[in-house]
């Protein structure tokens, strides 16, 4: 109650101050939905309300007028976005801020959540009655999320849960009454079946003599054989290590056990993880997507003509060909490669109704929404369907323009992702098509994934 009587602006601070408390409780708890809550988990704590309380009274009782961007900018990028290490964390904070604090909250006519009013001047007692009275149950829509995003946190956490009682098995199961295959037999079949289907290395110099021009589409394709070659010769390395260790003819050592081990469990090893693009898979889906980004690669650089549409998510970089996208254009059309950026269109088709590549630009599939939906109908971003967590793409097209002639008019900036866990594994940002404040589709997270 002190607080709330010491500033003599009692409308105003009130107001703000409540919007304020809310959108602390909301940056916190949002962190229990993981990567779409936030991409990094940040310590936001009591001391950061506490000290925004403060500069909130020291500008109202300061200025006649209430200073909203300069108050926004202080609780944003400095008191909350001091923690915030993340540019797409911070758009979120930003925008969170400027949905909660702004000149129509004097007014009466603030919605803090669906169904939840910034409620106007009452006492303390009188706040948590009216907290206890009108705030709805717990829910996504609270944050600004689509009610996938709990489903999809509630899933990863019961995958952790028996991830980790899997790794607590006893390890010496031997032959047990009921003829079950021992460890060293279920991993060994398993090593043999990898063998077998682990096709050549790409030879490079081959591939080189067969190239007439290095265009920035043939450069890309070479860096991807290089470190395919890379990553493909460590697996059949240290399998065949393995089998040796095995057979009995090599001893077993700790690196030998540790591959054994995942293999088991069904995990990527540590030491293929390290040669490899970032992927949250477990063993058997991870080699078979190696094994399709193989094909791919392996009809790519048969004539080295680029696929009539790209799978984005079979590189090991795929900034690298979104900008060879970029430097094509710019050769052929003598444009400096530093004043272009990257259109795309979301096309209404799908891989197999393509028949060759566009002049210009590529076709790329193989992407996912997250938080949200594309309606193919109207080209625009939708509000997801339930238990659809994250919807397929249409084929996009993508083009490289001079940087003044985009158009960003009612489009999102849209993060891509190479997988969920979001954060580090950033690619690049594409402009989507929104009907509604693009605020909304911050606030939900949405984002482009590669792999899901």
């Amino acid at each position: 109650q002190d607080t709330l009587e010491m500033c003599t602006r009692e409308n105003e601070f009130k107001s703000i101050l409540f919007a304020l408390c809310y959108f602390h409780a909301v940056v916190a708890e949002r962190r229990k939905f993981g990567p779409q809550g936030w991409n990094r988990s940040y310590p936001f704590n009591t001391g950061d309300l506490t000290i925004s309380v403060n500069v909130l009274y020291n500008y109202l009782e300061a200025s006649s007028k209430v200073p909203y961007d300069d108050l926004r900018y202080l609780f944003g990028e400095i008191m909350y976005g001091g923690h915030i290490t993340d540019d797409w964390d911070r758009r979120l904070c930003k925008t969170y801020l400027e949905e909660f604090i702004k000149p129509e909250m004097l007014e009466g006519e603030l919605l803090l959540a669906p169904g939840f009013p910034l409620p106007g001047n009452m006492d303390y007692n009188g706040y948590h009655q009216y907290i206890d009275d009108a705030l709805p149950p717990e829910s996504p829509y609270l944050y600004g999320l689509h009610p996938n995003a709990e489903i999809g946190f509630l899933t990863q956490t019961s995958e952790k849960l028996f991830r980790v009682v899997l790794e607590m098995q006893p390890w010496d199961t031997s032959m047990g009454e009921r003829g079950v295959a021992t460890r060293e037999e279920t991993v060994k079949a398993l090593l043999e079946e990898m063998l077998e289907k682990l096709v050549d290395e790409f030879n490079i110099a081959e591939l080189m003599a067969k190239v007439e021009e290095r265009t920035p589409y043939v450069v890309v394709a070479f860096q991807e054989c290089e470190r395919m070659n890379i990553l493909t010769s460590e697996i059949k390395r240290s399998l065949k290590e393995l089998d040796l260790g095995l057979k009995g003819e090599l001893t077993m050592t700790s690196d030998m056990e540790n591959l054994q081990n995942a293999l088991f469990l069904d995990m990527v090893p540590e030491s293929w993880i390290k040669r490899a693009y970032p992927s949250t898979a477990s063993l058997g889906t991870w080699f078979a997507d190696l094994l399709t980004r193989i094909k791919e690669l392996e009809a790519w650089t048969a004539d080295f003509s680029l696929p009539s549409a790209v799978w984005l998510a079979g590189f090991f970089n795929p900034q690298s060909f979104l900008t060879a996208i970029m430097q094509s254009t710019a050769r052929k059309n003598e444009w400096p490669l530093d004043k272009m950026t990257l259109q795309c269109d979301v096309t209404k088709k799908n891989r197999e109704d393509f028949a060759s590549p566009p002049r210009e630009g590529a076709y790329v599939h193989g992407l996912f929404m997250e938080g949200a939906r594309w309606d193919t109908q109207t080209g625009i971003i939708t509000d997801a369907r339930l238990k659809e967590l994250t919807p397929a793409m249409p084929v996009i097209f993508i083009k490289a323009i001079p940087a003044d002639k985009q158009d960003i008019r009612s489009t999102y900036p849209c993060p891509v992702y190479k997988t969920r866990q979001r954060g580090p594994t950033y690619v690049w940002t594409f402009n989507l098509k929104t009907r509604e404040n693009p605020s909304k589709w911050v606030l939900a997270g949405v984002a482009l994934l590669l792999q899901i």
